[in-house]
């Protein structure tokens, strides 16, 4: 399935099924589990989006967030990650006027234009 019918099939669910695996392999073989068992598609998705948020929870304490965050790259297009990240860190998640996308390769290029001069 594609980003967006993830993102929107994570956002239907009732209740996230934790996803509790910490290495991305053994989070695979859990959820394939869960499919097993005939668990909700939209449980399953939400409780993959909220696994990820914890993790991110973490790295942003560490990095200082406080009041509200924002996101780059592809995950900045996940509706229900940025959910999911809202509930976890009891912020906000920011829109980004460019393209979320975009953001690594501005960033690299200014660091490029400070360090040589251009």
């Amino acid at each position: 399935m594609t980003l967006e019918e993830f993102s929107v099939l994570s956002l239907k669910a009732k209740n996230a099924i934790p996803v509790t695996a910490q290495c991305t392999v053994f989070a695979e073989s859990e959820v394939i589990a869960l499919v097993g068992e005939g668990k909700a598609p939209e449980e399953i998705a939400a409780g993959i989006q909220m696994a990820v948020a914890k993790r991110c929870f973490i790295m942003a304490k560490k990095a200082g967030a406080i009041n509200s965050i924002t996101l780059t790259g592809g995950c900045a297009k996940n509706e229900g990650l940025k959910k999911a990240i809202e509930k976890v860190l009891k912020t906000k998640v920011i829109e980004l006027a460019v393209d979320p996308q975009l953001m690594g390769a501005l960033g690299a290029a200014e660091f490029a234009r400070k360090k040589g001069g251009f």
